[in-house]
């Protein structure tokens, strides 16, 4: 079809450069002379062809048939020149007949018709697809909001694309200026104050949020908005892909709940992450997971000396493997496969390679499993934390920054009562070593293994019920590529022994995630999706904290971190409860292990599941946002 369609291009430039030709004369000479004209009749296969060959050199059959543009204007244009030239040349060498002034006119008459053609077809074909779109009852009405660049490239697409499914019908800008303005003959209505009104009023389907350098607190405001009028909402990729062009259809993509978090973007001390990272060997343990596996991808943007990927999970490794092969060719990255449980290994693994900067997101997180298998959480989060640390000490590790969590904060489940004995680890490791021991608390990371998102997801995509254990369950949250920013920047502000405490914002209700997300697919929540609450699983609570009383909090110069005053540092004590907890591990008794946790950690104090009235009265939901 391809070809057909440049064949007749030519076929119609052909035409068109004899043409031009002809109205030359016509308009230089009433009569033209015979000598001219036989001459010209001679040279006529010549002088097409010539044009046809440097049209074809300067690509003018490339893109017509599905865009115009400036820059093919000026290929027109300088093609006609060039072969009016060429074909001049041609005939003197020749010694043609054909007056120059008759090649100067026919080069004018040449681009005015081949240019014509061109934008006859484009027009031809935008206005044909346009009706076909505006009047197929079939599509999706479109309420695009930014009447902007990225607005306008996506509308235009919408409109010369016959096999997809969009028809744009309302625009909304808060520009004033904009409004009652058309781009593409479509209107902008409003501003984002008169989103509900126009989508009820236009029976919109779809909202495509289209402003590429939308700030995340407007957005979000939006998207809440946007939320009420029950439209499936889709949002445009950002500044980077509309600068070159690649805002297509293909590309948008639906509306996130991470979209509506609100977060702004994170400010990073370069220079003094730079300084602790840049040229030295960086291990990630538990390299592959969520966090470890974004802190291998923010590290690698700092160009260590080596990064080493420690993870006993090979599939995951071997993905971030490949996806920093692939985006850091010159990374020199070393993937290694075993668990910190192996002290041997780790010994094996540091002796050779010399880590300088360990990230240790190593863990079992999943608070439910773990309290079936407190025994499991113990090895694999306290005594391979333990093991780590020691080898860290061993071979002259310069910082080792482990990853915690707010669950560790008066524990309620084994999962973060370990988490807890870790961090007292690293406080009591720091008292005794030259290694300078951190540890970075944070709560809930969206879209991570295990976060409620991916459930959810799959939840609403089966048709429901999404299952929530409280309707007062709150956690708090952050994306994880910005937690792992957040750690690495931490990371540049340890002296030793410090609990780093990172802002996660106000807690948000799993409620109010859950009527959002169902919202965001376009359904009604307890309508087209029920939302059925099951009661507390072991070891839950409803609130999480992220500071212990006795910890107090001090700033440092990122108004996102801040550093929680060292509570423990009883090396001695804490190896002598270690040794304790080891023996009663043998037993693998459930009751006695956790009676063996609560003698180390006072805090802890055991959840009970709690089943609830799901027919008590529904709480009034609210939006996610305003509790950000």
């Amino acid at each position: 079809m391809q070809k057909f369609k440049k064949a007749t291009l030519v076929i119609i430039d052909i035409f068109s450069i004899n043409v031009a030709y002809i109205i030359a004369f016509s308009l230089i000479y009433y009569d033209v002379p015979r000598l001219y004209f036989d001459s010209f009749k001679k040279d006529t296969i010549i002088i097409s062809l010539i044009y046809i060959v440097i049209f074809y050199i300067m690509k003018l059959y490339e893109s017509l048939w599905n865009y115009a543009s400036v820059d093919e204007l000026m290929m027109v244009v300088g093609a006609n020149i060039l072969a009016g030239v060429a074909s001049a040349l041609f005939g003197y060498t020749l010694g043609s007949f054909i007056p120059i002034n008759v090649h100067i006119i026919a080069v004018v008459m040449s681009t005015a018709l081949t240019l014509g053609f061109r934008l006859f077809f484009r027009l031809y074909r935008r206005g044909v697809l346009s009706v076909y779109v505006r009047h197929n009852r079939n599509r999706n009405r479109v309420m695009v909001i930014g009447a902007g660049s990225g607005g306008n490239m996506i509308i235009k697409e919408m409109l010369t694309r016959k096999e997809k499914s969009y028809n744009p019908v309302a625009i909304i800008d808060d520009s004033s200026y904009k409004k009652g303005k058309s781009t593409c003959g479509v209107k902008v209505m409003g501003n984002r104050n008169d989103i509900e009104r126009i989508a009820k009023e236009q029976r919109i389907d779809t909202i495509l949020i289209a402003i590429p350098s939308l700030n995340q607190k407007n957005k979000a405001e939006i998207i809440n908005i946007c939320k009420k009028t029950g439209c499936k909402l889709q949002i445009i990729p950002g500044l980077y892909e509309i600068l070159n062009g690649q805002a297509k259809l293909n590309t948008m993509r639906d509306v996130s709940v991470e979209d509506l978090l609100g977060r702004d973007k994170i400010n990073l001390d370069d220079k003094g992450i730079s300084e602790y990272i840049h040229n030295k060997v960086v291990m990630v343990t538990g390299g592959g997971g969520s966090i470890g596996s974004e802190l291998c991808r923010q590290i690698a943007i700092f160009n260590p000396k080596e990064l080493i990927i420690f993870d006993i999970y090979e599939n995951n490794a071997y993905d971030i493997q490949n996806e920093l092969k692939y985006n850091y060719p010159s990374l020199n990255l070393k993937v290694l496969i075993g668990s910190i449980r192996d002290k041997k290994r780790l010994e094996t693994i540091f002796c050779k390679y010399k880590p300088e900067v360990v990230f240790n997101a190593a863990a079992h997180k999943h608070v439910p499993l773990m309290e079936e298998s407190p025994g499991e959480a113990i090895k694999n989060n306290v005594f391979g934390t333990l093991n780590l640390a020691e080898t860290a000490d061993k071979y002259g590790v310069k910082r080792f920054v482990m990853i915690s969590t707010d669950k560790a904060v008066n524990p309620t489940n084994v999962m973060g009562a370990s988490k807890r004995i870790c961090e007292m680890i690293i406080q009591a490791m720091d008292k005794v070593s030259k290694t300078e021991f951190v540890a970075v608390r944070f709560g809930n990371v969206l879209g991570s293994n295990g976060s409620v998102i991916p459930l959810f997801k799959k939840q609403i995509a089966k048709g429901g019920p999404i299952t929530l254990t409280h309707k007062e369950i709150t956690r708090f949250f952050m994306l994880i590529p910005e937690a792992a920013q957040l750690v690495i920047q931490a990371g540049a502000y340890a002296k030793g022994g410090e609990i780093f405490v990172l802002d996660m914002g106000s807690p948000i209700k799993i409620y109010d995630l859950a009527t959002a997300l169902i919202k965001l697919s376009g359904l009604v929540p307890n309508e087209d999706i029920e939302i059925k609450v099951t009661g507390l699983r072991p070891g839950e609570k409803l609130y999480e904290e992220l500071l212990m009383s006795e910890e107090g909090l001090e700033e440092t110069r990122h108004d996102k971190i801040f550093i929680g005053r060292p509570t423990y540092t009883n090396i001695e004590e804490l190896k002598r409860n270690l040794n304790s907890l080891k023996f009663v591990l043998d037993n693998d008794n459930i009751e006695e292990i956790k009676n063996s946790i609560k003698q180390m950690v006072p805090t802890y104090r055991e959840a009970t599941s709690t089943k609830l009235d799901v027919n008590k009265d529904k709480i009034s939901e609210k939006e996610v946002v305003a509790s950000i």
